[in-house]
């Protein structure tokens, strides 16, 4: 049960952060982008869409530490914003569509959870179900984060004002930094980004009845 069930989580990791990424390609494609369709990258074929370091290294190294959250993240999908019908709403939307498949994801595994319930399907398919929805959610809520290079960070810039946008563009060095100072410091028993997370996470897993 803890091999398949390993199996199985890592199966759900690795197509909730490739269909994140793909979102982005396809919404890129609709105001007019076709960056990513060129660069091979509409596919759920995870092959194309691994980074070494956040599809594999750190899952691995968090799994492997017991951590009780695990991040990911597939190779960025190239997009071009200068070819955007729209380039404010083609950026705000772009940005927006991987944390929506997240969320997406969430709340279909929600729903397939409470169906395989009714349905008294083995406890390693409700198990997977509840995964999807908790992996998701975390997912989502990082991606949140108003930090370079993650996805919230290119909401606020899209919406903030040309002088406000180019003084939050300056921060953009320092974000791999900044995530990094989150994972270490610590906090309670836990780090900072781990509470965040959890405090978030917990909030939108009460709403969907977990």
């Amino acid at each position: 049960m803890d091999v398949q069930f390993s199996a199985l989580q890592i199966i759900i990791l690795i197509f909730s952060v490739v269909l994140h990424e793909v979102m982005h390609g396809l919404i890129a494609l609709k105001f007019g982008d076709t960056t990513a369709q060129r660069s091979g990258r509409l596919t759920l074929n995870p092959i194309p869409h691994i980074d070494l370091f956040g599809t594999i290294l750190l899952p691995l190294f968090l799994k492997l530490t017991g951590s009780p959250v695990m991040l990911a993240w597939a190779k960025p999908v190239p997009v071009n914003p200068l070819n955007f019908s729209d380039i404010k709403k083609g950026e705000l939307f772009v940005s927006a569509s991987g944390i929506l498949a997240n969320f997406g994801l969430a709340i279909s595994g929600t729903i397939l959870f409470h169906l395989s319930r009714i349905l008294h399907a083995p406890g390693l398919i409700q198990a997977g179900f509840v995964y999807l929805v908790f992996i998701n959610l975390i997912l989502g809520v990082f991606n949140l984060f108003p930090i370079p290079p993650l996805d919230g960070s290119k909401i606020v810039l899209s919406l903030l004002p040309y002088n406000l946008a180019k003084e939050y563009q300056k921060i953009e060095k320092y974000g791999f930094l900044i995530l990094i100072a989150l994972m270490v410091i610590p906090f309670g028993d836990s780090s900072l980004l781990q509470a965040v997370l959890g405090f978030f996470v917990s909030i939108l897993s009460r709403l969907l009845g977990f």
